[in-house]
């Protein structure tokens, strides 16, 4: 009942309230990359404000069975209890990652004459691994599959060859040719430290092979094309 308390508590509980939402959508930005932050952000906007929205309901629902004294209890209660289990369940500590774009890829030259729409496409990388560093290059490679199909890639697979197990395939696939180009231009500074760690184990003279197919059918009636005529399928 005391006007001044209930002001300066407003006023707090207000201020809290714009400066946990301006923290959040910061801190959302900024551990995004920089290609698919805009979605990021509708996401969190779209649980930020519909969880808004729902206490809003249950809120109206409690105050209009209960009264408005017990649902402003309630709502504290419920408040000292979410802001508890960030101690009982705390999010995991991430390390500072850059997730500036990394900007090395080139697109490769081609034979064949492909349309950006061409595809699917098929690309196999081939590495030489020493036995004594299986363990760590398959470690390795469960961060860099977790990349490639955060970046895009489709059915991403790892295999070793049975007549010669030093040699691992690492094997994905893109819908288009252009969403290859897109997939290698998503790669970050701190994918780049996966990447290093993988060619670090490659122990082949030469940088590990990469394969770029174009799948085709092989219907009745299927039109070959040349070398130099385009892909459009």
């Amino acid at each position: 009942h005391n006007g001044w308390q209930t002001s300066a508590g407003l006023l707090i509980g207000g201020a809290c309230w714009v400066i946990a939402l301006s923290h959040f959508n910061v801190t959302v930005q900024m551990s995004t990359p920089r290609w698919v932050v805009g979605r990021v952000l509708s996401i969190y906007q779209t649980a930020t404000f519909g969880g808004i929205a729902l206490g809003s309901w249950i809120w109206g629902v409690v105050a209009d069975a209960h009264g408005a004294e017990t649902a402003l209890i309630a709502a504290a209660i419920a408040m000292l209890a979410g802001g508890a289990i960030g101690f009982v369940l705390p999010l995991p500590k991430q390390t500072v990652l850059n997730l500036d774009p990394l900007n090395r890829f080139k697109e490769p030259t081609l034979s064949l004459d492909l349309k950006p729409r061409s595809g699917p496409i098929a690309v196999m990388i081939e590495y030489i691994i020493r036995e004594d560093d299986v363990p760590e290059y398959l470690a390795t490679m469960a961060e860099r599959g977790r990349i490639r199909r955060r970046d895009g890639a489709r059915n991403w697979t790892l295999a070793r060859d049975l007549e010669d197990p030093s040699v691992w395939i690492e094997h994905y696939h893109t819908p288009t040719w252009v969403e290859y180009i897109r997939h290698n231009r998503r790669a970050t500074h701190a994918d780049a430290v996966v990447g290093e760690r993988i060619r670090a184990l490659h122990s082949g003279e030469n940088p590990p092979r990469v394969r770029r197919m174009i799948e085709r059918p092989t219907t009745a009636g299927t039109t070959l094309v040349s070398p130099k005529g385009p892909i459009d399928h």
